[in-house]
């Protein structure tokens, strides 16, 4: 074989020369760069037998002729072709192409994509449309007929006969149109559409598709070799050239990578994440590991995310650089794309496009090369970087095909989900927080931190060359922490190693970093360094500056040269401040871009414009000023690139950079320093509000970057006291710039980051810090390198008091180090490790350190994977560590509770080692232990060894063990090792499989125990509950730690060693067959007290048995037989017990509630809770001195009570020995049922009281009530409440006879008014008091019998009620049986004349009257002065109530003459009348008689100055008035001056009421200089009052003994509320609502407070009270043991001063209600304390019950 490379030309003019030849195979060979597409082919020539033949040189057509025969076969393909020529290629061609039409329009679909064929290619004939497609080719250029005859040689089965003609005379022609007989000139050459795709083979037994797969491979591995070149050269290290001031190495180090699964930040709406990465959340990742993965499916997207300046360019860089140097050999072919430079191309582009005409282009077939690179696309990796400067937003929903042309970033949108190039690897970096929403949620995150401390300490050495400079720049940078921080960040560590390069030379230790404390005065540096020696380009510089500022608000970071300005460009690359480069802005289209060398960069030249620039005012600065959160919507069509610029701004703020500007300006530092002063100025008011995570973070790097100490201290005081960074990522920057504010902080502050993704050092940076009280970490992403981190910085960290570490992924490489690190912090109180998947050996190494913690108070282990013997051993821990006092597992929770040792620090930080000091040893001699092992498995062998442990172990205060697998063993164990166990409270062994015939074993293995209290077991509920009570001597402990009041002591019982046990065997199925068993087993119980066996099935005849085993128990207090299906007989057989039982007092029946219940003399305090028992008054009877009859009391309620049953009843209740109390209750009651009962009631001899309650009577009832008294001479009264309650009561034997009835009857109208007059009057009674309201329709009267004279009071009471005429001739009968009525109320009355009338003449025969009330009523003129005339006669009147008339100043100078002669009255209110001057005339003239007066109420009149002095003149002789009542009367302070003066000459006066009367300070001095003696209550609300007059009262009331309420609401006492150094012992109530109290106003009076101890309510709702106001309260509020109410509504009380508030009320305080509504505390966080605190109300309305007032 011998192979020849030729062309065309040459292969047929020495077609002649050639020997004979068998076959000739063309096909196409690889294009050359230098030759036209179709002039090279490889023609391989195979030499076999050689045959003679001669070549006629005289015919033309002779060399093919005379081939023999084999040839000619071969090559023609018919006789008639031979005579055409060229000519009849064009028939051979269409004859060719009208076998595959279907070809042949694809392809001319694809060459004409914009041209529409539909019209001309709808003839008939196939010929003729083949010729009209092949014309429209043909005018579309010769590039394009070219190439469509290759295609057609290389994808058709073409004769070789034609196959060399066509290529010979068309490869290279342009006859074609003259032969189809188009005369139209061809188009200019047209690019040829990439992305040519070949389609199915019609003949596939051709070696054809093999060639040309080998050739695509061909093309493609020339293309990749052309990648790997192009990159190499792009990518490689530079060398520096010599000049340029930027002329260093091209130092690499590689930063900090970490792998997180977390999608979140990208789209919270979308679902779970996918994907398996090889690196788990938080560890470490290697650059090549980032594209590692076991799994063959998941996410070939990674997304790297950084801050700016972190690297993430650099690392898209040495990508390439890696893959061209072959160390990335998964990957065949990598292209790196930059946004920004996308961002210039608006057109539309296909991915082949992107690609080849926006990256690099193949030398020849590209649309082989990309059909290679879709096959292949797992070996395919294309980086995008800064997705964050995206320009245009992509839709995350598309509808346009995946082929169709879109934008940059819908390309990249289509790479990631995989409809375009599926299975590629696609890998962008961005900034956090700035994503958008087209990036898939199943997209790898990986976070890059920048460098630690091992990796700064490299670049240095690196970038130095020498070693003393290498020494002497680690020793600035280790010197200077603030320096130190900032080169976490690597490009900030090149620009302080670029300055310190230039600096270290001639400089003293020390003194080079000095010069660079902020990140602005590093660039600041770099600047100065860069410039030319002694000359500052400040005209240059402040060009820049524009040009920056400029883009940064158009978004532009690539500027063209029209942009740039010639000399200012030329600067700018001359310092190597800005890079040119090459910008496709599309295909075939390229211009030069400019941009800043970064983006912060350009940040910094735009500060520098704002700052110098004096085009730009102090307002326009300031507006620059703001703080970007970094929580960034979705809808945002473009994200803001000033992410730098207030930091840079702040930094320039700096007095260092003062000289600077004012040189770069051109103007005195006076003008700059205005300019700096207006930035600090923006940055103190946004300090002042409440600002996000992410926006508080930026505001520490900004006041840190001034340097101005004062506005660090403004702003660190400013901070809340609760610092919550929720789901925002946070660098060990953003941490040092946080500490940095928090040490010009003097108040404690609590750090708490929840899903933060953190870098891993991120605890280094918390070194030092004093003021973090409470730290809380909770993120998936902190794992062991952040525990080791954390481990260094808590021991420095002195007032750490609460330390959380929750939800992390730390192993036990992470514990190890904070084990060692825990003993280092002695002051820790509470600990938390929740969720952190702990496993036995992490959570024992833990518990390890509790005897180094002295003060813990809490360690929380929930969430971990324990086992059962690890469990164990926690016990033993908790049993054998002396502060432990409790240890809680249940399900997930895993606790323990401490209580440190009382003794002092000093001891506790001298001795870590607790077991060592005897005073500790006798503490946990003293401690309890609660234990609870809930759902934790345990069976009877860990039981076992459970009790070994506590019997070895301190007093219990509480055991359970729900939920595990004790059964009826391990149940019974436990119930006989209680009593060694010293278990002071609870022992629970509830749902642990428990049996009918267990319960009797737990009952026989308790009835030793002294000390228990309580068994509870209900088989249904799966309850098993054992209650202890104390142990003597822990009885006497707890009384001598109790010091209540005297008035608060209850008796203790006599015998303290007796416990009376309450058993309850609820729902437990017990019948009457197993009462004997189960008597049997109580029977050894000591002192049986409750017996509840409510819930069971004994039904009547269990009933009947227990009845007669009821003696053998004892003498019970309580039994309850609820519930167990009882019926009336067995209540009868119940009732019996009464003479057989002695202790049974009560017997309660209920049928529908089936509520049966017995009890003895004490209250059942489980019975009460269940159901209010039925309240009977008292019925203890004195017979003598020493002598007392108990009472019993039987309830029936909601049965049916007939005639039989009653009578049954009633012979039942004859042995009764009494006194006796029934109360009976049904729906219906009748006639003959009534009859029954009242005949059957002379046979009951000890019944003191029948109550009839709940039920119906008949209207005829009344009349056999009525007869009562003669049926049974015992009666003495009879209470008729309604026709629904009756009360019967009894008289004893020895009382006297005689009695009185009571009737009351409701809703009822005028005629039942007068039927019941008429029953009334058949009783043999006096009438003594009569009610009628209209609007109630309620008449109550009361009888007096003649028999037992009532010496008490008369009442008459006509209210809501018309006094007309027709009712005249009833009244007058009435009032002959009322001449001794002592007391006369009407009440909302209208009186005419006519009832005013007979009012007057009502009153002329009342001789004993003593109080008359007429309130809120209507009288006519005419009335009021028959109403004078008949109270004129009234010379005993001892009340007089005129308040709240409707009358006129007229009619109230009439009713005054009422007030003549009245020398005994005792209390006046003339509350609400219009007292005019000469009203208020005879007022005074009246007031000068009533020397008995005791209280006197004007308020609401209006009597103004006049009326006070008027007063004022009249009181001092009104020796016995102890109330006066001067409210709202609009006295002014010459008035209340006059009142001042007088009111100490009252010296019994104890209530004073002058509020809401504009008094004014002096007079508040006035009554501070007398006030009375006795005064109780002091009311001055809204009297504008001042300071000055309320510290004055405040010291005269100071060690009043008699006061009990104070009311100085809405007054100003802003720094003067009332403080008390004396105390007022009887204080029950002080108001100061809206008194403008502040919290340095707080602190005295919150002191004074605790001089108060009967205070019980305090009011200081609507003042301007703090958290420091609520940590003075909380200090106090354990000591006040009267307290029951705080109001603190609408104060500015945060979270934090409640949660002091709840400590405080924790501390044993009597409270029964915080309020604070509308205070600055967050609903969830309000709903938190209040779950925690339910004392602590946060609602609108006042949750708390109040208490009822009386009526």
């Amino acid at each position: 074989m011998t192979t020849k490379v030729i062309s065309w030309s040459q292969f047929l003019s020495n077609m002649n020369r050639l020997g004979p030849l068998v076959h000739i195979i063309l096909f196409p060979g690889p294009r050359l760069k230098e030759q036209p597409r179709s002039g090279i082919l490889l023609a391989t020539v195979l030499e076999e037998k050689r045959e003679q033949a001669e070549l006629s040189p005289s015919s033309p057509d002779s060399q093919l002729t005379c081939l023999p025969g084999p040839c000619r076969a071969g090559l023609l393909m018919d006789p008639i072709s031979l005579q055409l020529g060229t000519e009849n290629l064009c028939g051979c061609l269409v004859r060719l192409l009208s076998k595959d039409p279907e070809w042949l329009s694809a392809k001319v679909k694809f060459f004409l994509p914009n041209m529409d064929l539909g019209s001309g290619d709808q003839s008939p004939d196939p010929t003729h449309r083949v010729i009209q497609q092949l014309n429209k080719l043909h005018t579309q250029g010769q590039s394009t007929w070219q190439e469509f005859i290759h295609c057609v040689c290389m994808e058709l089965d073409v004769p070789l006969d034609l196959e060399v003609p066509l290529l010979s005379t068309w490869g290279h022609g342009d006859d074609f149109s003259r032969q189809l007989e188009v005369g139209e000139e061809s188009q200019p050459d047209s690019q040829l559409h990439p992305g040519l795709k070949r389609p199915h083979q019609s003949c596939g037994s051709s070696p054809r598709s093999k060639q040309c797969k080998k050739q695509q491979q061909e093309l493609a591995k020339r293309y990749l070799q052309l990648l790997r070149t192009s990159a190499r050269q792009r990518y490689a290290n530079r060398t520096p050239r010599p000049g340029q001031p930027l002329a260093f190495p091209q130092v690499y180090i590689p930063p900090i990578l970490q792998w997180s699964r977390a999608s979140a930040p990208f789209d919270t709406q979308e679902g779970a994440i996918t994907g398996d990465p090889k690196a788990e959340d938080g560890s470490d990742v290697n650059i090549r590991d980032l594209f590692n993965t076991k799994a063959n499916r998941g996410p070939r997207v990674t997304v790297l995310l950084g801050k700016a300046g972190m690297g993430k360019t650099t690392l898209a860089h040495r990508l390439c650089q890696k893959w061209a140097d072959g160390q990335l050999d998964r990957f065949q072919a990598l292209f790196l794309f930059e946004f920004r430079q996308l961002n210039v191309i608006t057109d539309f582009l296909t991915l082949p496009q992107l690609l080849f005409d926006l990256y690099l282009r193949p030398e020849a077939g590209p649309e082989a090369v990309f059909q290679y690179l879709k096959e292949n696309a797992n070996g395919i990796l294309l980086i995008f970087d800064g997705l964050d400067e995206v320009f245009h937003p992509c839709s995350s929903k598309e509808t346009a095909g995946p082929e169709d042309p879109a934008s940059a970033l819908t390309l990249f949108s289509r790479l990631c989900r995989g409809t375009l190039l599926p299975g590629c690897w696609v890998m962008a970096t961005s900034r956090p927080g700035k994503l958008p929403a087209c990036l898939p949620t199943e997209a790898a995150t990986v976070h890059m931190w920048g460098f630690d401390g091992r990796r700064v300490e490299e670049y240095v050495g690196r970038f130095f060359s020498n070693q003393p400079s290498q020494e002497a720049a680690l020793a600035e940078l280790r010197a200077n922490r603030r320096l130190w921080s900032m080169c976490a960040v690597p490009a900030l560590c090149r620009v302080a190693c670029l300055c310190l390069y230039h600096l270290l030379p001639g400089s003293s230790p020390g003194q080079s970093a000095a010069l660079l404390p902020t990140m602005t005065q590093n660039y600041v540096q770099m600047v100065l360094t860069l410039s030319p020696r002694g000359f500052l380009p400040a005209e240059s510089l402040l060009g820049l500056g524009e040009v920056a500022l400029r883009g940064l608000e158009t978004g532009k970071v690539i500027f063209s040269a029209g942009d740039i300005p010639p000399p200012v460009m030329a600067f700018g690359a001359a310092l190597g401040l800005m890079t040119s480069f090459c910008v496709c802005t599309g295909p075939g289209h390229q211009e030069t871009g400019y941009a800043f060398t970064h983006l912060s960069l350009q940040e910094f030249f735009a500060a520098l414009h704002l700052m110098a620039s004096p085009e730009v005012d102090k307002d326009t600065l300031s507006q620059h000023v703001t703080l970007t959160s970094r929580w960034v919507q979705r809808t945002k069509a473009r994200l803001g690139l000033l992410d730098h610029l207030p930091t840079f701004l702040a930094g320039l703020a700096s007095c260092a950079c003062r000289p600077f500007l004012s040189l770069l300006a051109q103007r005195d530092e006076a003008w700059v320093g205005t300019k700096q002063a207006a930035v600090v100025q923006a940055l103190r008011k946004l300090a002042t509000r409440r600002l996000t995570g992410p926006k508080l973070v930026e505001l520490c790097h900004c006041v840190g970057e001034t340097q101005v100490a004062e506005l660090a201290g403004f702003t660190a005081q400013s901070l809340p006291h609760q610092m919550p960074f929720h789901n925002f990522l946070l660098t060990y920057a953003d941490l040092a710039a946080l500490t940095n504010i928090l040490g010009h902080r003097d108040a404690p502050i609590h750090l708490d980051f929840e899903g933060c993704p953190l870098e891993p050092r991120c605890p280094e940076a918390l070194a030092g810090c004093g003021q973090v009280e409470n730290l809380s970490f909770k993120s998936r992403k902190c794992g062991d390198a952040f525990a080791e981190a954390l481990s260094r910085s808590l021991p420095t960290m002195g007032s750490l008091k609460k330390l959380g570490l929750a939800g992390s992924k730390i192993t036990a490489q992470g514990i190890s180090h904070l084990v060692q690190a825990l003993p280092l912090c002695p002051q820790l109180e509470e600990i938390s490790f929740r969720d952190n998947q702990l496993k036995d050996w992490e959570v024992l190494n833990i518990v390890k350190v509790l005897p180094c913690l002295p003060r813990l108070q809490k360690l929380d282990l929930s969430l971990s994977n324990v086992s059962v013997s690890t469990l164990l051993s926690l016990t033993n821990v908790a049993v054998t560590c002396p502060t432990v006092r409790m240890l809680q597992v249940r399900k997930a929770d895993l606790i323990f509770l401490l209580s440190p040792p009382t003794e002092t620090a000093t001891e506790l930080h001298g001795d870590p080692d607790l077991r060592g000091n005897a005073n500790q040893r006798k503490e946990a001699q003293r401690r309890s232990l609660a234990l609870r092992l809930q759902t934790c498995q345990l069976g009877v062998h860990d039981v076992e060894v459970l009790i070994a442990q506590l019997r070895e172990g301190p007093h219990l205060d509480e055991v359970d063990l729900s939920g595990n697998r004790l059964e009826d063993e391990g149940c019974q164990l436990m119930a006989e090792a209680s009593a060694q166990l010293h278990i002071a409270r609870k022992l629970d062994l509830s749902s642990n499989g428990l049996s009918l015939a267990g319960v009797c074993r737990v009952l026989r293995a308790v009835s030793t125990c002294r000390t228990l209290a309580e068994l509870h077991v209900s088989l249904l509920h799966k309850t098993v509950v054992l209650k202890f009570a104390p142990e003597p001597e822990e009885q006497e402990v707890t009384q001598k730690r109790a010091a209540f009041p005297e008035s608060l002591t209850f008796q203790m019982p006599s015998d303290p060693l007796l416990c009376a046990p309450r058993i309850r065997l609820t729902h437990c199925a017990l019948q009457a067959q197993h009462l004997e068993h189960l008597c049997k087993a109580l029977g050894g119980s000591c002192c049986l007290c409750h017996l509840d066996l409510s819930g069971n099935a004994l039904g009547d005849k269990g009933a009947t048995l227990l009845a007669q085993l009821l003696p053998g128990l004892g003498a019970l207090q309580s039994l309850n037989l609820s519930e167990n299906g009882l019926s009336l007989d067995a209540v009868f057989s119940l009732t019996q017990c009464f003479s057989t039982l002695p202790w049974l007092l009560h017997l309660d029946f209920s049928s529908e509630s089936q509520r049966v219940i017995l009890r003895g003399d004490g209250r059942d305090g489980d019975l009460l809770a269940a159901g209010s028992l039925p309240e009977f008054q008292a019925g203890a009877q004195f017979l003598g001195f020493g002598q007392r009859r108990i009472s019993r009391s039987f309830c029936l309620r909601e049965c049916q009570l007939e005639p039989h049953s009653l009578s049954r009843l009633c012979e039942t209740l004859e042995k009764c020995p009494g006194p006796l109390e029934v109360k009976l209750s049904c729906k219906v009651l009748s006639d003959q049922s009534l009859e029954t009962l009242l005949h059957h009631l002379p046979r009951l001899p000890e019944l003191s009281l029948l109550q009839l309650t709940e039920m119906e009577l008949s209207p005829k009832s009344p009349l056999l009530l009525a007869d009562i008294f003669s049926l049974c001479p015992r009666v003495q009264k009879v209470d008729l409440r309604s026709l629904h309650h009756v009360t019967l009561h009894f008289r004893s034997s020895e009382e006297q006879e005689g009695g009185c009835c009571g009737v009351e009857e409701p809703w009822v109208g005028k005629a039942g008014v007068l039927k019941l007059l008429e029953v009334c009057a058949q009783a043999s009674g006096n009438v003594t008091g009569i009610s009628i309201s209209e609007t109630q329709q309620q008449l109550c009267i009361q009888l007096e019998f003649p028999h037992q004279e009532n010496p008490e009071a008369v009442a008459l009471r006509l209210a809501h009620c018309d006094l007309g005429t027709h009712h005249s001739l009833l009244a007058r009968q009435l009032m002959e049986t009322c001449t001794r009525l002592r007391q006369l109320s009407l009440s909302q009355v209208n009186l005419c004349e006519a009832s005013a009338l007979l009012l007057q003449s009502l009153l002329l025969s009342l001789s004993e009257l003593k109080n008359f009330r007429l309130t809120s009523s209507c009288v006519s003129s005419n009335g009021l002065a028959h109403l004078t005339s008949g109270l004129s006669h009234c010379h005993h009147l001892e009340e007089l109530d005129l308040s709240n008339n409707q009358l006129g100043e007229e009619g109230t100078k009439v009713l005054m003459g009422a007030l003549e002669g009245k020398c005994w009255l005792k209390r006046l209110d003339l509350s609400h009348l219009p007292l005019g001057g000469s009203t208020l005339a005879a007022l005074t003239r009246g007031l000068s008689h009533m020397t008995l007066l005791q209280s006197l109420c004007l308020s609401h009149n209006q009597i103004g100055d006049t009326g006070a002095q008027n007063l004022a003149a009249v009181l001092p002789g009104l020796p016995e008035l102890r109330k006066i009542d001067l409210s709202t009367n609009g006295i002014g302070p010459a008035g209340g001056a006059q009142l001042a003066e007088c009111l100490p000459l009252c010296r019994h006066l104890e209530e004073l009421m002058l509020g809401f009367n504009a008094l004014g300070d002096p007079t508040a001095l006035g009554l501070a200089r007398g006030l009375p003696r006795h005064l109780r209550v002091l009311h001055l609300p809204s009297s504008h009052l001042g300071p000055e007059g309320v510290l004055s009262l405040g010291q005269a009331l100071d060690g009043c003994p008699h006061m009990e309420e104070i009311s100085l609401a809405e007054n100003s006492l802003a720094g003067g509320a009332p403080h008390f150094h004396l105390g007022l012992p009887l204080l029950r109530q002080i108001d100061l609502v809206s008194c403008e109290i502040d919290n340095q106003t707080a602190k005295p009076l919150t002191a004074s407070f605790v001089l108060c101890p009967a205070l019980e309510e305090i009011m200081l709702s609507w003042n301007l009270l703090g958290d420091e106001a609520a940590a003075e309260l909380a200090r106090v509020l354990p000591r006040m043991g009267r307290l029951k109410r705080v109001d603190l509504e609408k104060n500015r009380i945060t979270a934090y001063g409640a949660w002091l508030l709840a400590e405080g009320l924790a501390q044993g305080s009597g409270i029964q209600v915080i309020r604070l509504w509308n205070n600055p505390i967050p609903p969830d966080m309000a709903q938190r304390l209040q779950s925690q605190e339910p004392r602590l109300d946060f609602a609108f309305f006042d949750n708390q019950p109040q208490v009822p007032q009386g009526t």
